[in-house]
């Protein structure tokens, strides 16, 4: 009976409630508490915001075969589930809105999980904005997820950008130049995208999104375009610098989609691609540097994030279907366990107001239960045993283990003992122990716990040895023996654990760590913003000069043209000297007589 909603892709549902909310009428508080009423409107923004995600889910369930669904998974890499649905032409354009198969798959449904439990996170605030452009911006990653060619992804690519946006400007004043820089780099990321694809398509004779490869024409102006949104080396700025000057709800939001689309579209196109092995592992290490240093914790997060997004990205330059497998299984993980330490954060920033290392410490008194989930999120980002990330960022340090490549694997290993150190131990101990600030604030609301309890059960569900892992795996593409809980795999990930934490102990002990304080921690970003400043100086210095100099230049010729046009014409002028009045006279009546003519005969 449901036959008719095969075709219709589930990001339209979202993007209607999106546009459903933003056009809800909304009341001020005052207003409110004056009348003594609740907002009705409120109330439906906050149903949609949580319900939109579960429609959009089972739209997905709707449209899986299940015969196709139940079948054993490919022993090499391969996605294709069934036929592709949501197909129309634009322009000579063929589109298709719905493409399922087993990639697409588990993007769409852990970000339609991530969707509901954002909606329960933002249960509190009144902001039509923000649920309005959460939805529109839920939508558009789910849409681009499910995009069977490249124009359609690049119109959800786009939206994504536009949508989130908003979600950085929620942030408050400081945060609109964050937002326009973000907007800015989104925005050239897209133009990439499309350049690549339109000479992409001129090559092949169509637009399918299918695998590209670097070699073909437009291939690295989408490889590029994905890396911008995916935070490659040198572009990854606007994370640090957009994910902490948004609201607390919004960085939750941010932290999810855009990034992880971008694996996404790299894992499509370009699997087994070998310069994202060694991309993927500078992405692993580097931030593990800023990170230690930086003082404002959801910065600490953003570059924590590059730090997971590197080990993605250096599975899917192995390709294999062990690698693969490993990088969807992070995926899903991540976004539950990076949510969650953010979620924590967020809750922190609600209730104390900052959410500056130098100025926290001690809340575990009064916020309990916020400290538990922010414990739990550090040790799955940490990849503890029967947490989290131990059952899935093993597989893609394993396959590039087999495949030989023995530095990368060193410098995986350095990258996993890093985050351990800045976001298993940093993040939780100086928010929640260490030194204490003295503040006292209550514990966070019902829903923010509501949402950190969920996030927390699916990271030690999804990684418990009996049956957990095992439904996770169970939807991974391919058919590829691996087993976590191997006595060796425990013994050696338990061995690089305590090592980083007593590396931090002695730091620590000896005073070699550095201190939580403010200070302004410059990264690659800060080139091109003194070099983009640097030249529109230069262009404001010599526009003032060439205003000035064709100030000059027109004064001068105006006023020689003024003494020319006097010699001439003034009683004491050359035509005033050397021809008759006469003559004038003469010339005026000969002029006259013409124009009577012509108004005679021309009639």
């Amino acid at each position: 009976m449901f036959d008719m909603f095969q075709n219709i892709s589930p990001a339209f549902v979202l993007i209607f409630a999106g546009i459903l909310s933003a056009l809800v009428p909304s009341k001020s508080n005052a207003v409110l508490n004056a009348a003594g009423k609740n907002d009705i409107s409120h109330l439906l923004r906050k149903i949609l915001i949580i319900g939109a995600p579960i429609v959009a889910a089972l739209f997905i369930f709707n449209a899986i075969d299940p015969g196709t669904f139940r079948n054993v998974p490919s022993p090499t890499p391969g996605y294709d589930m069934g036929p592709l649905r949501g197909q129309f032409s634009v322009a000579g354009l063929d589109l298709t809105t719905f493409r399922l198969d087993r990639l697409s798959l588990i993007w769409g449904f852990i970000f339609c999980l991530a969707g509901v439990i954002n909606g329960i996170f933002g249960l509190h605030e009144r902001c039509k904005i923000t649920d309005s452009t959460a939805l529109l911006y839920t939508g558009a990653g789910v849409g681009a997820v499910f995009a069977g060619d490249l124009i359609t992804l690049f119109l959800f690519w786009e939206l994504t950008a536009i949508s989130s946006v908003f979600l950085v400007w929620r942030g408050g004043e400081t945060s609109y130049a964050s937002g326009m820089r973000y907007l800015a780099m989104h925005v050239l990321s897209g133009v990439l995208l499309l350049s690549g694809a339109v000479m992409y398509g001129r090559y092949a004779g169509n637009y399918d999104f299918n695998h590209i490869g670097i070699d073909v024409p437009g291939g690295k102006l989408m490889l590029l375009a994905m890396g911008i949104k995916a935070g490659f080396p040198l572009l990854h700025n606007w994370i640090q610098d957009a994910y902490p000057k948004s609201s607390v709800t919004g960085t939750v939001i941010l932290s999810v989609f855009t990034t992880k689309l971008a694996i996404y579209a790299l894992a499509r196109g370009y699997a087994g691609t070998e310069s994202l092995i060694y991309i993927g592992a500078v992405m692993t290490a580097f931030p593990v540097f800023f990170a230690v240093l930086e003082n404002d914790l959801r910065k600490v997060l953003s570059y924590s994030l590059n730090n997971q997004l590197g080990f993605m990205v250096c599975g899917i330059g192995i390709g294999s279907g062990l690698a693969m497998n490993g990088v969807m299984a992070q995926v899903v993980i991540h976004i539950l366990m990076k949510g969650l330490l953010f979620m924590s954060m967020g809750a922190v920033l609600h209730r104390t107001g900052t959410i500056k290392a130098s100025e926290l410490g001690g809340l575990f008194k009064s916020m309990p239960l916020t400290a538990l989930f922010c414990l739990i999120g550090a040790g799955s980002i940490s990849a503890f045993p029967l947490l989290g990330a131990f059952v899935s960022k093993s597989m893609i340090i394993a396959a590039v283990f087999e495949e030989h490549h023995m530095i990368t694997f060193m410098v995986l290993l350095f990258a996993s003992a890093g985050v351990m150190e800045h976001s298993g131990i940093k993040v939780p101990y100086f928010t929640f122990f260490s030194h204490d600030s003295g503040k006292r604030p209550k514990e966070a609301p019902w829903n923010m716990l509501m949402a950190m309890g969920i996030s927390a059960f699916l990271c030690i569900a999804l990684a418990f040895p009996f049956g957990g892992y095992q439904m996770l795996f169970s939807l991974l593409p391919n058919a590829v023996e691996y087993h976590p809980y191997t006595g060796n795999h425990v013994v050696q990930q338990l061995q690089l654990l305590f090592a980083a934490m007593f590396a931090f102990a002695l730091l620590k002990r000896i005073g070699l760590y550095p201190p939580e304080r403010r200070a302004q921690i410059l990264d690659f970003d800060w080139t091109y913003r003194r070099l983009g400043l640097g030249v529109l100086k230069w262009f404001n210095v010599m526009g003032a000069r060439l205003e000035t100099y064709i100030g000059r230049v027109v004064k001068r010729s105006s006023k020689r043209a003024g003494n020319q046009l006097y010699q001439m014409f003034s009683p004491a002028g050359s035509f005033s000297q050397d021809t008759p009045s006469g003559m004038a006279s003469l010339l005026t009546a000969a002029i006259l007589a013409i124009a009577l003519g012509l108004a005679y005969f021309v009639r």
